[in-house]
Order: C-alpha cells, then sequence, then structure tokens
C-alpha cells in the first residue's frame, strides 16, 4: 500500500498554513501563486485523492499566463503547457506520479532535465520520488478539513522558495 502524506508535525518561521472553503478558492489560490513563481521553479503537490492538487495546478497554470485546459496527467505521467502572457514563451510542466510503486521506475523519464529547464515545474504525488527531487523547492502539503475544505501548508526549502512564501503572504494577505 501506498504511504499517503500528511502536514508536517514541526512548524517552521517560513512556512504558510491556511484553509481552503471550496475548490474554486482552491484555484485562486493557485492563481495567485502562479502569478508570483519564476522559470526554474519547482513545486511539489502532496495529498491524498480528492484534496485538491490538479485544482491548484488549474490556478497556477492561468496566473502563469496559460489558457491551455489543465487535465490530470495520470496516465501519461507529464503534461506541457505554454504561456501565452509571459515575456517569453514558457513551457509549464505538470507531473502526476500517483502511478510510481517504485522511485527506481522513474530513471529514464527526464525529470531532472525538467527542472534543470527553464520552465516551471508542478509534481502531484511528488512523495513518490523523494530521491530525484531537486533539494530547493516548494512543497505545498494539502489535507481533507471537510467535506470542502481544505488546510494547505507550504513549506520552502531554499532562499528562493522563502522569498516566494513571503511574496505570497504579501500578496494574499498584505
Amino acid at each position: 500500500m501506498k504511504k499517503q502524506p500528511t502536514l508536517p508535525a514541526t512548524q517552521t518561521p517560513h512556512m504558510l498554513d491556511f484553509i481552503s472553503h471550496s475548490p474554486a478558492q482552491t484555484e485562486r489560490i493557485g492563481q495567485r501563486l502562479g502569478e508570483l513563481v519564476a522559470p526554474g521553479d519547482v513545486l511539489l503537490l502532496m495529498g491524498d485523492f480528492g484534496v485538491g492538487k490538479t485544482h491548484l495546478v488549474k490556478g497556477a497554470v492561468r496566473g502563469l499566463g496559460s489558457s491551455d485546459l489543465v487535465t490530470s496527467p495520470s496516465f501519461v505521467l507529464i503534461n506541457e503547457y505554454q504561456t501565452q502572457a509571459h515575456p517569453r514563451k514558457l513551457t509549464i510542466y505538470h507531473v502526476d506520479l500517483y502511478r510510481i510503486d517504485d522511485p527506481h521506475e522513474l530513471a529514464g523519464i527526464g525529470l531532472e532535465e525538467l527542472w534543470e529547464s527553464q520552465g516551471v515545474c508542478l509534481i502531484e504525488w511528488a512523495e513518490r520520488a523523494e530521491e530525484w527531487l531537486p533539494a530547493d523547492h516548494l512543497t505545498i502539503y494539502m489535507q481533507h478539513l471537510a467535506e470542502t475544505k481544505r488546510v494547505l501548508r507550504f513549506v520552502p526549502h531554499g532562499v528562493r522558495y522563502q522569498q516566494l512564501v513571503n511574496a505570497f503572504k504579501d500578496e494574499a494577505f498584505g
């Protein structure tokens, strides 16, 4: 049985916790985050089925300036979207690792090339690729709180992602 991610128990000063009350609000959170991410950023999305990871990705893709239709890439592993509104063309990589049972299955699919590119990488079920992931990234834990409510915890790893979380706090909460 696959291990389900949970919110980390320890708090750090750079973490951000908040509650989304609906899928639409989760998409708006994603959109605001998408407006702040930069080429080369890696965002890891962790949470159970139905917690809203793909809704967050839909918003982030829209916030990055793409009008592409976002769907879960569960059967193909990676979907690519293109921005239209960025100063230059930007590729967004949407990765879904749910079907990965063994991290060794990831050898040869080119994950490293995704975050070494100047695109943005959004990875659902990222806990299935822990040994393959870059040290610097933003992990977003999502957990059911009630039927439509979700707890989101942003955990930055590295200075760039601490700055991203701080910018998000400023934009979202003033």
